[in-house]
């Protein structure tokens, strides 16, 4: 009886301990989990910061006062990779989120949820005209069949009932589809910060387009100005000769003229950049009427603006030549086939050169290349210690200049150059300068005009862009009857392949205006880890089996570890 007694009361000692210590855990447990709750330790342990804001984000994110809501049209069934960038667009809402200390909220929708056909085809439409650009894929079925969808790729952020789409997908058609994904997790953090801050932002700047010199004409532009109105306020306008007319703009954009400046707007650009104003220039000086086209030639003529003096004084020189170059665009031209039976062909022009971006810029990285017609080149000048000079745009490894006079003829991609005549490569076509500049009327005395205004001879720093043809600009426009439609910037309307020369242009003038440093996360640069592919090909089945049965292993072999130990530990007592 002793015994027996003895026995239950190590029984109910043990019982009684086990409780106890189950209670305690459970309790530590949720104090654990509530106290985390409260208190926002968070830890980026990944080897490229994956996960971590930069400064200039954090600093935007802590003074939002108005909750931000953002719906994300990323979501339902597709590919592997797109759901890949889907958890890193989560990961970083959920970064955004906390620090914005909750302002920000957002939710994933599916383009496709909608079951009845006709309303979800109007949903979609709707997407599209709000400036959401799908993408088209396959998708593979049960069955083994395959159907084409769209994917949105993009977002839309709602502030103070204001909608603003944002396009994140960063489609290079010359790079694998791992890298285009991992180059738009790169630059989702700059796509959205730089959005969220135009909205919240208590000040709109603004930005004008230089008129009465021939410019390209405002429905060639229209695109861009569509574009730049997201986060500026834009104008158009002539100087008119009056120093200071320009001073309340954040940046102007000399949008290739074709006619002589006056000396007096010169002086008034001139002023305007030595009080800091920032300029971006599109300027070439061989003037080429590509509507003459249409009858089969047309002449290349020297033709310059009056633009020369001022840009070599600021540290650059537009040279007076036509860049021929073998990566080109493809241009429709109608051929004789069969006899007399006429078809329309695409043919490579070399004219009409794609243009590569630096790879280490904030204003160019991760950039589709930009296409070019008709371009000239550049070469930086002066040896100015207070001027920085960055090539932002070159062409391509196989490139020849020609000199005007020339005369360019449809005829000529019949019989092309010698290939080995192409001997030059990455010639410069656009130039970041930035610094403090010298005036061009310094120790210049001009009658009415530098007597009476006096000069400004050195600029705060400052920054200009250089871009040496007046094309890149330019969108296609759609006419029919008195109807004009501005087609996408950078678009070819053949091929209808998108280039890279709207974000080009957008990058410039948020470089040019930033005064948050928030095109410098732009430099930001994750690793692309992929999987061996040859690896995977020749332990195909070894790596399936690892994965399948691996994990079950792992836990019944902890269970009968832990039964061991539970057993030798009691039955000591």
């Amino acid at each position: 009886m002793e015994e027996k007694k003895l026995i239950n009361i190590i029984r109910n000692d043990i019982r009684f301990k086990s409780w106890a210590e189950f209670i305690l855990i459970s309790l530590t447990a949720i104090t654990l989990t509530l106290a985390s709750s409260l208190i926002r330790l968070r830890l980026d342990l990944t080897e490229d910061k994956r996960y971590s804001l930069s400064e200039p984000t954090r600093k935007i994110l802590s003074d939002i006062k108005d909750e931000i809501y953002i719906q994300v049209l990323l979501d339902g069934e597709m590919p592997v990779l797109f759901k890949k960038l889907k958890r890193s667009v989560r990961e970083m809402l959920d970064e955004f989120k906390i620090a914005s200390r909750r302002k920000i909220d957002y939710e994933f929708i599916n383009p496709y949820g909608i079951n009845d056909p006709a309303a979800r085809e109007k949903f979609q439409e709707g997407l599209i005209s709000r400036g959401l650009t799908p993408v088209n894929i396959m998708l593979k079925d049960k069955e083994g069949g395959s159907s084409q969808r769209m994917i949105f790729p993009g977002l839309i952020v709602n502030y103070n009932n204001t909608e603003v789409p944002v396009n994140f997908l960063k489609n290079n058609p010359a790079l694998p589809p791992e890298v285009n994904l991992l180059h738009s997790a790169e630059g989702f953090e700059y796509e959205l910060i730089q959005t969220i801050s135009t909205l919240v932002a208590d000040t709109v700047y603004r930005v004008a387009f230089i008129e009465g010199h021939g410019e390209v004409p405002e429905i060639e532009v229209a695109d861009l100005i569509l574009n730049l109105a997201r986060y500026f306020t834009v104008d158009r306008g002539a100087p008119g000769g009056k120093p200071g007319i320009l001073d309340k703009y954040a940046a102007v954009i000399v949008a290739g003229p074709v006619q002589k400046f006056d000396e007096k707007d010169i002086f008034v650009i001139d002023q305007y950049i030595m009080n800091g104003g920032k300029v971006l220039w599109l300027y070439e000086e061989v003037d080429v009427n590509a509507d003459s086209l249409v009858y089969g030639e047309t002449m290349a003529l020297y033709r310059p603006a009056g633009l020369e003096e001022i840009l070599f004084r600021y540290g650059a020189r537009i040279n007076p030549v036509l860049v021929q170059d073998i990566e080109c665009m493809l241009i429709p031209l109608k051929v004789i086939t069969g006899g007399t039976q006429q078809q329309i062909v695409p043919v490579p022009w070399i004219y009409y050169p794609l243009l590569s971006p630096s790879p280490s810029h904030p204003v160019t990285k991760n950039l589709n290349r930009v296409a070019g017609k008709f371009v000239n080149t550049i070469d930086t000048v002066g040896r100015d210690p207070e001027i920085k000079k960055t090539i932002l745009l070159t062409t391509g490894q196989r490139t020849r200049t020609v000199s005007p006079p020339t005369l360019i003829s449809l005829k000529d991609v019949d019989r092309m150059p010698d290939e080995s005549l192409f001997n030059r490569s990455h010639l410069p076509v656009a130039v970041l300068l930035e610094g403090k500049f010298k005036s061009a009327f310094r120790n210049r005395i001009i009658e009415g005009l530098t007597d009476k205004y006096g000069v400004v001879t050195e600029s705060k720093p400052t920054r200009m862009i250089v871009i040496a043809d007046r094309d890149i600009i330019r969108n296609e426009v759609k006419r029919t009857g008195t109807t004009e439609i501005p087609l996408p910037l950078g678009q070819d309307r053949y091929t209808l392949q998108t280039y890279g020369n709207s974000d080009f242009l957008i990058n410039c003038i948020n470089y040019l205006v930033d005064q948050k440093g928030l095109m410098e996360i732009r430099s930001r640069e994750l690793k692309l880890r992929l999987l061996n592919k040859k690896i995977l090909n020749e332990y195909n089945l070894i790596i399936k089996a690892a994965n399948s049965i691996g994990p079950l292993l792992i836990i019944i072999l902890a269970g009968i570890i832990y039964s061991a130990v539970r057993k030798k530990l009691y039955t000591s007592k």
